[in-house]
């Protein structure tokens, strides 16, 4: 693998899996990505719908940060591959536009308020929690479990 494919597979999130296993099926890897819904996951993982041209899509919106995120997944069987194409829409803290971003990218919001505890003193509470990772990571840990390679693309397909 050369220079050009390594970067573009690190600034696109590619991972692959372990050497040794041996690859489900297409229509095991879509159940298994479909029964992360019932871990209790904060998001979503259903069939896409046909404008999105997709087999599989993630979503999660974070209304306390004006955040919504989007992963579409394409199951390629031929090369045991899901490519994804990481999706997200919030708005700029500066104006307040509405933004639209596209690529893996790590976002992660914290709110904290301020109390007394029991000894009297002041301390600082965490209230709100938002890490991204918490939706990417699930989805990628099932697709490399399932023996195949998680293939992020930077452009619509």
């Amino acid at each position: 693998m050369g220079f050009w494919s390594r970067y573009r597979d690190r600034r696109a999130g590619t991972r692959y899996p372990a050497g040794g296993l041996a690859p489900l099926s297409p229509a095991e890897v879509r159940d298994a990505l479909l029964a992360i819904n019932a871990a209790g996951v904060p998001f979503l993982v259903r069939a896409a719908l046909p404008e999105e041209r997709a087999d599989l899509v993630a979503e999660w919106s974070v209304p306390e940060v004006g955040l919504r995120l989007r992963t579409r997944m394409r199951l390629v069987p031929d090369s045991h591959e899901v490519h994804t194409l990481d999706e997200r829409w919030d708005r700029s803290p500066e104006t307040g536009a509405k933004r639209y971003g596209r690529g893996p990218a790590t976002k992660v919001a914290r709110r904290w308020s301020y109390e007394r505890g029991p000894d009297g003193r002041r301390r600082r509470i965490e209230t709100f929690r938002f890490d991204s990772r918490d939706m990417r990571n699930p989805l990628v840990e099932t697709v490399l479990g399932a023996g195949w390679t998680w293939r992020g693309v930077l452009t619509k397909w």
